[in-house]
């Protein structure tokens, strides 16, 4: 097939007094296509006949063609293999396997030309100032671990679109209390303020019991910071799109900085935070000319924060206990049918009582969940040791597995009264005195092989009794070769 660069040769030695024949020779051609070429002046690719007709007769029947277009109108989703699989079903040994591609090409021409538009992607245009946006993503692919311990967490995860300054804080689910603080925390940290503010449908994406109430709380918050809310459409997170792409994009950072790294554990949630900080540092190292932009138009921040917490009054039952969002925690039992008030926040639970703080737990996941703290009815429980055993909560009454293994001793050599009684006084020194020393008291105790028994734990106690170390337990190399030894000894039974 002659190409056009060939025709070109041909011309330009024919221009320069070449002989037709050496002309023709240096273009590669024959000297009759030369002639062709020489007589008509034109390319090969403008003379080229357009290809509109069919190499070969079309293997599927007009009537299956249209019933084919007529299901694609109803259903345009519809995958081409489905389609053709029914045609197979439908008129049995018409079709072979080996002319699904042609049905899927002619498929795919059929959407090109005459199917349904399809979904267009609009590039915009930012302005310093103008717009940041912020969403949840979850950290879990990661792999991320706390002391050894499987870390579950998600990121609040804020960008401003112009700059692509970014921000995040660690939370655990998609509340109010998460939306509020870590929107707070980039705001604050940014010094200053964006005119809108772009999130999802918050009131679909936020787990809220009360959507009214939820809405009230968020205009509050936009009321303060002066800001526009703006949200996208339902099922629609392209039109946060650059949240989107950051939060992609942040978390395959943070992946390549734990290659480096060498690992995926953290001693504890302090030392994993700072690590999150820095990545954001050095994100926004590249940033600072833009950024220089958007910070000399931002609104100023308002004087204080808004709370980003949610209050509860509630009720302390006869069980010492209270029950805020449909989980249950313990409190002192001094405040034992007194009403206090909770503060709700993104990761913990703070209790106040007359204007004082006199509590602070982890806040719960998920409902009818229970935290029960032994050091706030223990002083109770020791008086009536008989509630022990059938004790909803008992099992939150072993602090550490060598508790759990001095009450079974207790229960194996004496009554379930005396064991009860028995362990539950090693409880209340643990509480009065140390838990740590307790426990460590309690595996000096059975590395000696002696009774544990309330007086001589306080007597290991109060002596500083050394710490035995813990058990170190080695798993020989298995013998694959006496495996297999099996399968010989089997064959000589047969």
């Amino acid at each position: 097939m002659v190409k056009d660069e060939q025709v070109r040769i041909l011309m330009r030695q024919i221009k320069e007094g070449s002989t037709f024949e050496l002309s023709a020779a240096k273009a590669g051609m024959g000297q009759s296509t030369a002639r062709r070429y020489r007589k008509t002046g034109q390319l090969p690719s403008h003379s080229a006949v357009p290809h509109t007709w069919r190499t070969r007769s079309d293997p599927f029947l007009e009537a299956d063609w249209q019933w084919t277009w007529k299901q694609l109108e109803i259903s345009p989703a519809l995958d081409p293999k489905t389609l053709f699989e029914a045609l197979q079903r439908l008129h049995p040994g018409r079709y072979q396997d080996g002319q699904l591609r042609t049905f899927e090409r002619r498929i795919k021409v059929w959407r090109a030309s005459e199917g349904p538009s399809r979904e267009v992607f609009f590039p915009q245009i930012y302005y310093p100032g103008q717009w940041g946006e912020s969403d949840f993503t979850r950290m879990n692919s990661l792999g991320i671990t706390i002391a050894g311990q499987p870390f579950d967490h998600m990121l609040y995860h804020f960008v401003l679109c112009y700059s692509n300054w970014e921000a995040g804080t660690v939370c655990f689910s998609e509340c109010y209390e998460s939306l509020a603080g870590g929107l707070q925390n980039a705001l604050w940290e940014l010094g200053g303020v964006p005119k809108y503010h772009r999130t999802d449908q918050l009131t679909a994406a936020v787990k809220v019991a009360n959507p009214d109430e939820f809405t009230q709380r968020y205009k509050a918050l936009e009321s303060r910071y002066g800001f526009i809310s703006s949200k996208t459409q339902a099922h629609s997170p392209n039109e946060n799109g650059d949240i989107e792409q950051r939060n992609f994009r942040f978390k395959k950072a943070v992946e390549q900085a734990l290659l480096l790294r060498g690992s995926k554990d953290f001693a504890d949630r302090h030392e994993y935070d700072l690590f999150l900080k820095t990545m954001f540092n050095r994100l926004n190292a590249g940033r600072t000319e833009r950024l220089k932009e958007e910070l000399a138009v931002l609104r100023e921040l308002p004087a204080c924060r808004l709370e980003d917490y949610r209050r509860e009054r509630v009720k302390v039952g006869h069980s010492s206990s209270v029950r805020i969002l449909h989980n249950t925690y313990s409190v002192h039992s001094r405040l034992v049918g007194e009403t206090v008030e909770a503060r709700v926040y993104a990761d913990h639970i703070e209790i106040w009582y007359a204007q004082r703080k006199v509590e602070h737990m982890p806040r719960l996941r998920g409902e009818n969940k229970h935290r029960i703290d032994y050091r706030h009815i223990i002083d109770q429980l020791v008086r009536k040791p008989g509630a022990f055993e059938n004790y909803r909560y008992r099992d939150d009454l072993f602090p550490t597995s060598l508790f759990r293994v001095a009450y079974d001793s207790l229960s194996r050599n004496h009554s379930q009264k005396f064991a009860a009684k028995e362990y539950l006084r090693i409880l209340y020194l643990a509480a009065r005195e140390n838990e740590t020393g307790v426990n460590d008291a309690m595996r000096g105790l059975i590395a000696q092989g002696l009774a544990i028994t309330a007086i001589a734990v306080e007597k290991a106690l109060r002596i500083g009794q050394a710490v035995s170390s813990p058990t170190d337990v080695t798993i020989e190399a298995v013998n694959i070769a006496e495996y297999d030894g099996l399968f010989a000894t089997q064959e000589v039974l047969v």
